[in-house]
């Protein structure tokens, strides 16, 4: 009921307008909306086009009545995969050991992490935040040559998970969740400090693989705001991967 009242007001008026949007002096889209749908308009504007603007305003106008809702995104992609750190009150540390014998896993001189094809790796991301969050999410991608092993599932078999609490096990983090591409904890509430992470994954593929940094963000969707969100990440990682040691190693 209340729900239905706050609709009724909210949405009082049915859309009958035209949303026109400018990028500079770009001309970039216009939809025209007649009652209530489900449509929606979309537009994108190449990443060319946007850097030839230079320092532009963008204009989102609506002539007409009805309640206009917009959503504006930015993707891209760096033309470096040397990535340095980044701080916006985190800063994120990423690590691997190996699980078994701890020669399958080492760091050489120039930041290059190897691996063993068929080890298994523990793989252990430091978070260090300033002041207490809500809603933050860690997000850990993985190499492309990395296979997760999530515990909760019957399939994997035994996983040496770290825990040094005994029978008593607390993480700091509600849930988390292992995907192909990534792990995720998510936490509802984060008190400033040290926070650690670790899970497991298996070398399956043999090549030369950048991870991409580790990085925190918020869970749910901000509010428009001037300043940027606080998050952080961590360097960029070189990993290598190959089937036996004094070998010379293919692209990981």
């Amino acid at each position: 009921m209340a729900l239905e009242r706050y609709f009724d007001t909210l949405e009082a008026t049915d859309p009958n307008f035209v949303a026109r949007v400018w990028l500079g002096d770009l001309y970039a889209a216009e939809h025209e909306y007649s009652g209530r749908s489900t449509d929606r308009g979309s537009t994108l504007i190449p990443m060319a086009e946007l850097l030839d603007t230079g320092d532009a305003d963008l204009v989102v106008q609506k002539d007409g009545e009805g309640r206009l809702y917009y959503r504006l995104g930015l993707r891209y992609a760096p033309d470096d995969l040397d990535l340095d750190p980044l701080d916006r009150g985190f800063v994120v540390q990423r690590s691997y050991e190996a699980v078994g014998d701890p020669g399958d896993v080492w760091l050489d001189d120039d930041g290059v992490w190897h691996v063993l094809a068929g080890a298994e790796v523990r793989v252990n991301v430091t978070m260090v935040n300033d002041s207490r969050r809500t809603n933050m999410v860690l997000i850990d991608p993985l190499a492309a040559g990395f296979e997760p092993l999530n515990p909760a599932l019957a399939v994997t078999g035994d996983v040496d998970v770290r825990d040094d609490s005994g029978w008593w096990w607390w993480t700091w983090y509600r849930h988390q969740n292992l995907r192909d591409d990534r792990a995720e904890a998510f936490a509802t509430y984060l008190w400033a400090g040290t926070h650690e992470y670790s899970y497991v994954v298996r070398a399956t593929t043999p090549g030369t693989f950048v991870v991409p940094p580790a990085r925190p963000r918020k869970s749910t969707p901000r509010r428009s705001s001037a300043a940027p969100p606080p998050t952080g990440s961590s360097s960029g990682t070189a990993a290598e991967q190959s089937s036996s040691r004094g070998q010379s190693r293919s692209a990981w």
